[in-house]
């Protein structure tokens, strides 16, 4: 391998002194215009690229930032993690990403990673586990920004307002007649799914109504568990009319569960997907999705990390609320009739086994 053209060499070739280079190299000090551009000029013709870690030794700064997320497969995930990218890039920010599949211990030990390899600030997730106070313990050590999860202190994060979203989707559910509304989450714990099940219960609760428990699907493994559940409820003899799930591997697990069972959306059923993804945009008839802005969460993220990393920014806590929106497309529609039939029997049927009583002979 070329040995690697070293600061010494720069400067012999610049006629300046060692030092003198690495002050017109970094902008640091007092050097005169004319030794930035003989060094500038020799750097370039030599090929010289400066040493991270000496660099990094110096200014105790990697230029790196650490993210971690529950799943890298998920697309809502990864258009987030694009717009971080896209941001910290044009500050002079490298981004370090990992995946926590929800677990604690795991999270726990890729932080220690990300810290030992010196990165400047830290992006979490949500996180099964998750603790208000946790963050507080990193920030001692740097900066941490909350992503869709609970913070407390003076620590700063980006949320997205699931709870007025799944209240907002259940309404047009309710509105379409429908009462036996599935929800499909990951995990009852977590900001997001817990903030997704208060506000499907409050939809309900405004109108009088309490939801049957068992419609309410929060499973811990986030992905994989969609299409045994969506398929067991359907095969319950009052089964859901309408699902509200996440539109990742959730979603595709409830269509392949629909197509399984012979129904059809919106004909026997309605779907509505939070999120809004390539598959719910593509599939036929088109899912109406709850939406938010990816990007802008993305880009919020970076941006309050970045003041974070400016020393002279003031401490204190930051937050920022995304809205999200309804985008009305085909999957849905009123609930049928013979869905309401058989909601009515198998509650008749339910209703007169406990009234029945047995004798003893």
């Amino acid at each position: 391998m070329k040995a690697k053209v070293t600061i010494r060499e720069v400067a012999k070739a610049a006629g300046v002194a060692i030092g003198t280079a690495s002050r017109a190299l970094n902008r640091t000090g007092r050097v005169s215009e004319q030794a930035i551009a003989a060094v500038t000029k020799a750097a370039r013709d030599l090929g010289y690229t400066p040493d991270s870690v000496a660099q990094s030794m110096r200014t105790r700064s990697t230029g790196v930032v650490g993210l971690l997320v529950s799943d890298l497969a998920n697309p809502l995930y990864a258009r987030i993690i694009t717009a971080v990218e896209s941001r910290l890039l044009t500050a002079g920010y490298a981004l370090l990403v990992a995946s926590t599949h929800n677990d604690g211990q795991r999270e726990k030990t890729l932080v220690d990673l990300f810290r030992r390899r010196r990165v400047d600030g830290l992006i979490l997730g949500p996180c099964q586990t998750e603790t208000p106070a946790y963050l507080d313990q990193l920030a001692a050590d740097g900066p941490v920004i909350a992503l869709d999860r609970d913070f407390q202190g003076d620590n700063a994060g980006v949320h997205v307002d699931h709870y007025n979203g799944a209240l907002q989707a259940t309404r047009y559910l309710l509105n379409l007649g429908h009462t036996r509304i599935a929800l499909l989450t990951p995990g009852s714990v977590l900001r997001p799914g817990r903030e997704r099940i208060v506000g499907y219960r409050d939809a309900f609760a405004e109108r009088g109504l309490q939801p049957d428990p068992k419609l309410i699907r929060a499973e811990k493994s986030a992905m994989d568990f969609a299409f045994s559940e969506a398929l067991s409820l359907l095969g319950s003899p009052a089964a859901p009319t309408a699902f509200l799930c996440l539109g990742t591997r959730i979603l595709s697990g409830v269509l392949q569960a629909l197509r399984h069972s012979g129904r059809l959306a919106p004909d026997d059923v309605s779907v509505v997907s939070i999120g809004d993804t390539d598959l719910s945009q593509l599939f036929s008839p088109a899912i109406t999705s709850l939406t938010w802005d990816l990007e802008a969460v993305g880009t919020a993220v970076a941006e309050l990390l970045l003041r974070r990393l400016d020393s002279t920014a003031p401490l204190e806590q930051e937050r920022i609320l995304l809205t999200t929106q309804m985008v009305l497309r085909e999957s849905c529609g009123p609930v049928a009739k013979t869905a309401i039939d058989a909601v009515a029997v198998a509650v008749a049927v339910a209703v007169a086994a406990r009234k029945t009583t047995r004798i003893a002979p």
